[in-house]
């Protein structure tokens, strides 16, 4: 079978950006071992810290951060990080052509209960006319990352990627600490019969929102004349790793709750990496008005809603 340093050599991609995401695939492998461990590495439980968005953190989130962090900065390459956990980008090498923004670990709920966890992560071109040190390089349209991916530790560790035009899945062969490539052009089926929402958040959602759930509960007796099965895992590269391999919709609406955050979820570290693997397997991937990939960001930790998944049933909840 062939391994993630095979397949990355057998495209078109410069050595350099193979490079970094063969070493961003490589820590992915030793956060994936220290999560294996779990209670037996002392990496569980909370880390008595917030992060800039005044989230409480746990252990793994700042192991995991530091672990990627010091990786990507003594890489000549990359010229910037930036980290859902960090306040403010982290300049790295002033020659450097690639900027990195990552989430290093999401669903951080899990941790504690053994359940699916994962890193997300996106590589950008750096704007040669600012500093590294300027936050305004991280403003980027989605649509100008080079590559994107999540690492999901669940009971195997796999690698969903993008280079910009297709989408693959790799899976981590523990044997030999190496990736392989499991899929090497993952579809999301068009058509779906699952739905993915926190459905505590029902009564701070849009009218529209309410109505559109609504439907789907109604199931084969609504106007949608089919049943629809709820699934909600609490983090978001697993929700979002069932929709990739099976169809299905998943949803982070905006809502009423903070006027100041109208919407949880972060476009640089989250929305963004993941809508490019969506849109390059064929599903579509909205923020509630437009393609998630075409927004210009106007902050580092901005957040934006969420709606993606099969292309036909994205349509129906933006039409609903």
């Amino acid at each position: 079978m062939k391994t993630l340093h095979d397949y990355l050599r057998s495209t078109k991609i410069e050595s350099s950006l193979i490079e970094l995401v063969e070493l961003l695939a490589e820590t992915g492998n030793k956060i994936s071992h220290l999560v294996r461990q779990g209670a037996l590495a002392n990496i569980l439980g909370a880390a008595d810290s917030q992060n800039i968005q005044g989230e409480d953190q746990k252990k793994l989130d700042v192991i995991a951060n530091q672990m990627i962090k010091d990786t990507l900065i003594n890489f000549s390459t990359v010229a910037a990080i930036a980290s859902e956990e960090e306040d403010s980008i982290v300049p790295a090498n002033s020659t450097g052509k690639f900027l990195v923004a990552f989430d290093p670990l999401d669903g951080s709920s899990n941790i504690d209960i053994n359940g699916q966890i994962g890193s997300i992560f996106t590589i950008y071109p750096r704007l040669a006319d600012l500093a590294v040190d300027n936050e305004a390089q991280f403003l980027q349209p989605g649509r100008q990352q080079l590559a994107a991916g999540y690492i999901l530790y669940g009971p195997s560790t796999q690698l969903v990627m993008s280079l910009g035009k297709t989408t693959q899945c790799f899976t981590l062969d523990e044997s030999k600490s190496t990736f392989v490539l499991t899929n090497e052009q993952m579809q999301i089926a068009k058509d779906t019969q699952e739905f993915s929402i926190n459905m505590s958040n029902q009564r701070f959602w849009s009218e529209k929102m309410r109505h559109y759930i609504g439907e789907l509960i109604l199931g084969a007796s609504g106007s949608r004349g089919k049943n629809f099965n709820m699934r909600w895992n609490g983090a978001m590269v697993g929700d979002v790793h069932r929709v990739m391999m099976r169809g299905g919709i998943f949803l982070y609406p905006s809502d009423n709750r903070n006027p100041k955050q109208p919407a949880k979820l972060r476009l640089l570290y989250e929305a963004n990496p993941i809508a490019m693997l969506v849109e390059n397997a064929g599903g579509k991937a909205l923020n509630e008005s437009q393609s998630i990939l075409t927004i210009q960001p106007k902050a580092l930790h901005e957040r934006v809603a969420v709606i993606l998944g099969s292309a036909n049933e994205v349509d129906s909840c933006m039409s609903a």
